[in-house]
């Protein structure tokens, strides 16, 4: 039963990324070349979502499905690390047209040459869990 919630949760996202037009690759293009305010509304978006159910979760106490508690780690602020790993993630993201939900959205919709895309980017992560302690972190 929790695996179909999994299962529903996640075509609702796909179908809202495809209906937004977040997983097209025009819309990224013209985000990368500051042409549309369409996708940077998106991504602003989902980060005053996330800012006010992070929010919500702390001061009320909200419990996972499980029943456990929510707990937030206190992240290591290094500017080596989110600049290295923010510069990686956006070539990435401008080489294959799509960050990581977009590409199964894109699937779902009929565009199998995404899992060459996919692929890689399993394999990539792969190779960043072989090297990750050599990296600055």
């Amino acid at each position: 039963m929790r695996t179909l919630g999994y299962i529903f949760a996640g075509l609702l996202l796909g179908i809202t990324m495809f209906k937004s037009e977040a997983a097209s690759w025009f819309r990224i293009f013209e985000m990368f070349q500051f042409k549309a305010f369409h996708m940077y509304g998106i991504i602003g978006t989902a980060v005053v979502l996330g800012v006010i159910i992070v929010q919500l979760i702390k001061r009320r106490h909200i419990k996972s499905v499980s029943g456990k508690n929510i707990e937030f780690q206190p992240k290591n602020m290094s500017i080596p690390r989110y600049l290295i790993g923010g510069i990686i993630f956006g070539l990435g993201w401008g080489l294959a047209g799509a960050c990581p939900g977009p590409m199964f959205t894109l699937v779902g919709a009929g565009f199998p040459s995404l899992i060459i895309v996919i692929l890689f980017a399993v394999i990539g992560t792969f190779i960043y869990g072989l090297i990750k302690d050599k990296l600055p972190h």
